[in-house]
């Protein structure tokens, strides 16, 4: 079986007990960062031989950690904070794991778009995610594509992207366009600001931009 394990994105209260029992249980755990992963793992009391599993080396390990589940080995993915998966590392080795025919169960928890969400006031029966925008290559492009996009869109973005991004989204769905930004959701300086965006704007041009972003933008009326 291959886990794909939430962990929180803030406060370690977060953490399910199922999630707790699944890392205690199985026999190898795939960290994105162990660097980041080690205290998380301490505090729960969690002894596991503990591999990298990231970005840069994910397309080469994916046949090894295939092999590994092959001989019955129980394998659990966690990223630095939330889900993985979802703008993080895990697509690749879940898409290999099914196409081998091999058990593959996500337990539901943490994920930072959706407490965004809820918390925006901006519709949320029917949503875009949209993730990190490319940096360079291919980002007006994105932007331009949603243009007449009429459901809640939501992006992640960098703290010192952040007035770039909005920038951007002001010349793609003008000023006066609802919006809600969160950062350093469940953590101590949680902080939600709404308006238009132009709001936004000035709000951050005066005021310390810190933690990882999620960008709500209300969709077109």
């Amino acid at each position: 079986m291959l886990y794909i394990v939430p962990t929180p994105i803030g406060n370690l209260e977060d953490m399910t007990f199922r999630a707790i029992n699944v890392l205690k249980a199985v026999d190898i755990i795939l960290a994105e960062d162990t660097r980041t992963s080690a205290p998380l793992l301490k505090h729960f009391g969690i002894d596991k031989k503990v591999f990298a599993h990231h970005q840069h080396n994910e397309h080469k390990a994916f046949n090894e950690i295939i092999r590994l589940l092959k001989e019955g080995n129980q394998i659990a993915l966690i990223s630095d904070a939330g889900t993985p998966a979802i703008s993080d590392p895990g697509f690749l080795l879940v898409r290999e794991a099914i196409k081998e025919g091999l058990e593959v169960q996500c337990l539901p928890g943490a994920t930072a778009f959706v407490p965004a969400l809820v918390n925006s006031g901006l519709p949320n029966d029917r949503f875009c995610f949209e993730g990190f925008l490319p940096v360079k290559k291919g980002r007006q492009t994105r932007l331009k594509a949603l243009a007449e996009e009429k459901r809640t869109m939501i992006f992640y973005e960098s703290p010192h992207r952040i007035l770039k991004s909005i920038d951007e989204f002001i010349g793609v769905f003008g000023p006066d366009r609802q919006a809600s930004f969160s950062r350093e959701i469940s953590k101590l300086y949680e902080e939600t600001v709404r308006g238009t965006l132009q709001e936004l704007k000035t709000h951050f041009e005066t005021n310390p931009i810190k933690g990882e972003f999620v960008c709500c933008v209300a969709g077109l009326d």
